[in-house]
């Protein structure tokens, strides 16, 4: 019922095109950031800008309303409380193993997750109010998912109440924001690694677009090496290490073992975008292997699966192929890159940081200069 209410009401097509003017507005909000850290030769953190940037984007769609502010170097709480719970999510739990000790909770997990739970909780909780009090006064009507969400619940109170409400906004605003931060400065720091590819992208962009201006969604379908660079990012760098887990529901035979009946099963997404047996020079990022390669990303090429596939496929992954090579072409349009402290391409720390989201252990800190 919920993914036939996001599907038809969020994610569709005709819904994505709707509300394509937000999304290029936080693109440019974020473009106009930059061109401020240019004018004073000044460091661009680029996943906090993404995630900042990601953030008001999420919350608009759900909420209409920015949370964060762009240019503010001031710590957020809810920010806080969202990277905490991707934090510990992925960290490992020793009551999975030993299930004895789930009330001691050595490690305090589920206290510490229930803190910041709450925080989000009492957040929507408070959105949701608001809007029910607006309501009652016959305000004007918004055009977001929670506008959606409490008119559903108020045709159909047997299937969604106002927990369910806040229960799934928590899901949605969880799930589509740091995977897609991931992502770019995961992108980000691949181009600037390799600056030949920064000028083979720009060269692209400055073709099709004309330099300096901000990428369009309906020009992401002219830019094809933009399009690789994405691709390559998600085969070597997928934001959710490991799928969705599947259960088991009978005894499979499988490379000549015996998988039980009810095994969790993990899909590891990360290796299998590191095959050696399929892909050529599997650790080197090489986006131009894509020209010869037509693998599909939304689950019928198995090769490529960052976003799952079947019936769980992710279901934001519609936004995703919209807003990643939206965001990143308008950045590499606008300005060249270098690192900070001078440092060389080849020294850049790429070490990744294990958990729920795969991203950078260490921050992405580039300089932006103009075109």
């Amino acid at each position: 019922m919920l993914r036939k209410v996001l599907n038809t009401k969020l994610l569709s097509t005709n819904r994505l095109d709707e509300n394509q003017h937000l999304r290029s507005q936080k693109a440019k909000e974020l473009i106009d950031y930059c061109e401020k850290c240019s004018q004073q030769g000044k460091g661009v953190d680029v996943g906090q800008i993404v995630f900042k940037t990601n953030l008001n984007l999420v919350s608009n769609t759900l909420f209409s309303k920015d949370l964060v502010d762009l240019c503010s170097d001031s710590k957020v709480e809810l920010t806080d409380a969202i990277l905490s719970i991707v934090d510990v999510a992925g960290k490992i739990n020793l009551v999975d193993f030993f299930p004895i000790l789930e009330k001691i909770d050595p490690q305090r997990m589920r206290y510490r997750t229930n803190i910041y739970f709450g925080k989000l909780n009492k957040l929507f909780g408070d959105m949701t109010n608001e809007r029910l009090e607006e309501k009652k006064t016959n305000q004007s009507e918004k055009n977001d998912i929670l506008e959606v969400l409490l008119n559903h619940s108020a045709e159909n109170p047997e299937e969604m109440d106002q927990n369910y409400v806040n229960s799934t906004l928590l899901d949605l605003f969880i799930g589509g924001i740091d995977t897609i931060t991931s992502t770019l400065e995961w992108a980000m720091a691949e181009i600037l690694r390799q600056p030949e590819i920064m000028k083979k992208v720009q060269v692209e962009l400055a073709e099709v677009v004309g330099k300096g201006k901000p990428i369009e969604e309906a020009d992401v379908s002219r830019l094809p090496y933009l399009q690789f660079i994405i691709k390559e990012t998600l085969r070597l760098h997928p934001p959710a290490p490991f799928l969705i887990p599947r259960r088991v529901d009978q005894d499979v035979e499988l490379c000549d073992y015996i998988i039980p009946k009810g095994s969790l099963v993990l899909v590891n997404a990360w290796a299998i975008g590191r095959d050696s047996s399929f892909w050529d020079d599997a650790l080197v990022f090489k986006p131009e292997r894509f020209r010869s390669l037509e693998l599909d990303m939304r689950g019928k090429d198995f090769e490529l699966i960052p976003f799952g596939a079947g019936k769980r496929t992710c279901p934001g992954f519609p936004l995703a192929l919209r807003l990643m090579p939206a965001i990143l072409g308008s950045m590499l349009n606008s300005f060249n890159w270098k690192l900070e402290a001078c440092i060389d391409p080849k020294d850049l720390d790429m070490e990744e940081k294990f958990g729920v989201i795969l991203g950078k252990a260490h921050p992405l800190r580039a300089i932006p200069s103009p075109l």
